[in-house]
């Protein structure tokens, strides 16, 4: 079989997202689904909508024509802001986009009058990660100008924590967009739909405490990997394995632990100090920086990760591997967002036959 290759399990998928979107419906939030570290995959979406995923995401205008293109009708939100000139593409294939600046609101609007619809429009709010949204205090203003451009139509206000700064979820901050969206609707007059108070980083948040006007959450990593983004450890009845990166040997030989010659800057910066060790099995393994985050590999056991030029992944395995023997690697999100999104990694499907029982794992709420 052709490698390196991700082998992905749609029955772990759908299981992941059957499981949060229960969990998560008996606090009145529905799912949205994201897959965008998919690269937009139709089989993937479809095993989220399987788990009752009420709509889905991505941030790639592309990812969403692919959904688009493979007949997949379900509502489709674009969690970008897309530029202006991107604004005719938006609308054909989404029925909703988040957004912050006017230009855009114009220009999306203009698009949809062209095509005789009406295009949602989710308001997305700064409450600290300092990515993408409006300041609270200007929402209002914003929100105002929205309700009075034709074409368009106020569907939501949302945020985004966790991405850039680390900022958690909090009763704080969720209360703050659940207060604006109530301001909102009172000053201008309407009823927001969607209240999208985050992602997987919210899950702590969403089960711990009262929901307020947060209604949905925008759930990628959680969903495909089972984990929680804050602290990286797995959910409680979830699977973490449903994608495995297989990658073929081509290179193993015994070799000395430090080198030899005066050393200068590597390829990708300065390398980390060597220890003298000896002699060790040296493996190198066909991916490297290009197709793949090497630091978000989780190697087979008794395997460690060394280092990664662009095109070779270094590794000592405990004896010699004969060229083209494959070796299996966990990914975390960074790891699986990359080789995703590489040409030379091939996608392969699997749905699991047996009965799916995850292995009990850490609930980071519950202790």
């Amino acid at each position: 079989m052709t490698s390196p290759r991700i082998e992905i399990d749609l029955a772990k998928i759908e299981h992941n997202a059957r499981t949060l979107v229960t969990l998560l419906s008996g606090r009145g939030i529905d799912v949205t689904g994201v897959t965008k570290a998919t690269l937009g995959s139709p089989e993937v979406a479809e095993a989220m909508l399987a788990g009752g995923v009420a709509r889905l995401g991505d941030s790639r205008i592309d990812n969403l024509e692919a959904l688009r293109a493979a007949g997949i009708q379900a509502p489709l939100t674009l969690l970008r802001s897309p530029t202006p000139d991107q604004a005719d593409r938006t609308v054909a294939c989404a029925s909703v986009s988040q957004v912050s600046e006017l230009e855009v609101v114009k220009a999306l609007s203009a698009a949809a009058g062209r095509r005789g619809v009406t295009h949602g429009l989710v308001l997305m709010v700064e409450l600290g990660d300092l990515r993408e949204g409006v300041l609270p205090g200007d929402v209002l203003d914003l929100a105002r100008c929205i309700s009075r451009t034709p074409h368009v139509t106020l569907a939501g206000l949302g945020t985004n924590l966790a991405c850039r700064a680390g900022v958690v979820p909090s009763t704080d901050n969720m209360g703050e967009l659940s207060m604006l969206a109530t301001l909102l609707e009172g000053e201008l007059g309407l009823y927001l739909p969607i209240v999208s108070g985050g992602n997987s980083a919210n899950l702590a948040w969403a089960i711990a405490a009262p929901a307020g006007r947060i209604n949905d959450l925008r759930l990628g990593e959680s969903i495909l990997l089972g984990c929680d983004p804050l602290t990286r450890m797995p959910l409680s009845g979830l699977y973490t394995d449903a994608f495995t990166l297989v990658v073929p040997v081509i290179e193993s030989l015994a070799k000395p632990t430090v080198p030899r010659g005066a050393t200068g800057e590597a390829a990708f910066g300065v390398p980390m100090p060597m220890r003298e060790r000896g002699t060790i099995v040296q493996t190198i393994a066909a991916i490297g920086r290009q197709d793949v985050d090497p630091e978000g590999l989780t190697p087979p056991g008794g395997v460690s990760v060394l280092a990664a030029s662009s095109d070779h992944l270094v590794l000592e395995t405990p004896h010699r591997l004969a060229p083209g023997v494959e070796l299996r690697f966990g990914l975390d999100y960074s790891a699986l967002l990359r080789a995703m999104t590489s040409p030379f990694v091939v996608t392969t499907f699997a749905a699991t036959t047996s009965p799916l029982v995850p292995e009990l794992s850490f609930l980071p709420w519950a202790s």
